[in-house]
């Protein structure tokens, strides 16, 4: 097998963008289905190939792509519609994606119905939890501390690390990590996960209690993560061996 045969097909899930007219280009533009270079660049160096999907509501494409797949790779964006798990206040329109969210629920729970390696980051992890029944707190400043603690600042530090987490022994992160001593990540969000779905279970958290690391039980590989290696696998060693570690599983 050569090499370029060796590298395993990567689905990414896109974003949406939605461009606003300005004096470049007056005229509204259609909207966007675009990838993060860090987010294609990271799965390139790990040893895959990146494939950006479309967002489509037909069964038969879906089914296409989840055939074709070695992995699937879901990435951050905008906040999950809170009314996904019932809840009746009103919410920001400005800050969701339904198009996402519809996309995105169907899409994981046909990777998972496939057994295929799920990569996901930031909100990635949120609409995974999601997925399987479970919660989001759509404000973290508003969650409780450890005694003696205040929260980090989890508003955007994406190029540096910007707090450390506690990762529980004998999870699949920490087989992936292999690390000894914290472990330092960056930070950008501003929800995170609350109750756990179904079969998800939390194998790590900020120090100062925050949520940022989910696996699903049952699946060969499928890991959530709050914080971005996308934007710092250049530099960290830990978020380097999360890409390595996904692409490997797309490839076994």
């Amino acid at each position: 097998m050569t090499a370029a045969q060796n590298r395993p097909i990567i689905l990414v899930a896109p974003r949406l963008e939605q461009c606003q007219p300005c004096l470049i280009m007056p005229e509204r533009l259609a909207p966007e289905e675009t990838g993060a270079t860090v987010f294609l660049d990271a799965i390139l160096a790990a040893g895959g190939v990146p494939l950006i999907m479309s967002l489509t509501d037909d069964d038969d494409v879906l089914a296409r792509y989840i055939d074709m797949a070695d992995g699937v790779a879901i990435p951050g964006g905008q906040d999950v519609d809170p009314a996904l798990w019932g809840e009746e206040e009103p919410y920001d329109e400005r800050l969701l994606c339904h198009e996402r969210d519809a996309f995105e629920l169907r899409l994981i729970s046909a990777a998972l119905a496939a057994g295929k390696p799920i990569f996901a980051t930031c909100r990635g992890m949120q609409i995974l939890n999601v997925a399987l029944g479970g919660t989001l707190c759509m404000d973290v400043p508003s969650l409780p501390v450890p005694e003696g603690m205040v929260h980090w600042r989890h508003l955007p530090i994406l190029h540096d690390p910007a707090h450390p987490i506690v990762v529980e022994d004998g999870s699949l992160l920490s087989r992936v990590l292999d690390w000894r001593g914290e472990v330092q990540v960056n930070s950008s969000h501003h929800c995170c996960v609350d109750k756990l779905g179904e079969g998800v279970r939390l194998t790590a958290v900020a120090t100062d209690g925050v949520s940022e690391a989910i696996e699903v039980e049952g699946q060969r590989f499928c890991l959530g993560v709050q914080w971005h290696p996308e934007y710092t696998w250049r530099t960290l060693e830990t978020d380097f061996k999360l890409w390595r570690a996904f692409v490997d599983a797309a490839r076994g």
